[in-house]
């Protein structure tokens, strides 16, 4: 299923740029306390990659990259979450998927499950190779597919409905 929208590409010039930003932050800041309230929410549910998808989808990388910086820094600062040691994995995933999903959007100009999943796929599967790399250990790289397979699912099927309910 395919969904013609309307995309944007928003530069760092735009005042938009920032408060679009801004509010996938605070997306990302609260979808991850509310996860967090179930045991093994964060790992499961992979929030904090939730609304840098459908920011950088809808709004372009430039957007994405803003919210996965910020999302991931502001969460371990204030609430702890992700810890300190976890913090570079996850914003390598952060900004594959920002820079994924803004590519996609551009080349494809229209959503679909199948896009979705690609994307997410796509990070998913490089920043799992990278946090190896950065940690040396495999299977701890791998959590996401051994866990977070919900919030995967999440991201590609909760991720759709909000591309295409954001109204311009």
């Amino acid at each position: 299923m395919q969904t013609a929208l309307k995309f944007h590409s928003l530069t760092f010039g735009s005042a938009k740029t920032y408060l679009v930003a801004a509010l996938f932050i605070v997306g990302n800041i609260l979808l991850p306390q509310l996860a967090h309230l179930v045991p093994n929410g964060g790992v499961t549910w992979l929030p904090i990659y939730f609304f840098t998808l459908a920011g950088a989808y809808k709004y372009g990388w430039r957007v994405g990259l803003l919210t996965a910086i910020f999302s991931p820094v502001i969460n371990s600062l204030w609430f702890g979450m992700p810890g300190a040691a976890m913090l570079p994995a996850i914003l390598l995933k952060s900004l594959l998927l920002a820079g994924m999903a803004g590519y996609a959007a551009a080349h494809f100009k229209k959503v679909s499950i199948v896009t979705l999943a690609g994307v997410v796929a796509g990070y998913q599967l490089i920043g799992t190779i990278g946090e190896w790399i950065m940690n040396g250990d495999f299977i701890l790289a791998c959590q996401d597919f051994r866990i977070g397979i919900p919030g995967m699912l999440l991201q590609i099927f909760g991720g759709y409905i909000v591309i295409k309910l954001i109204k311009d």
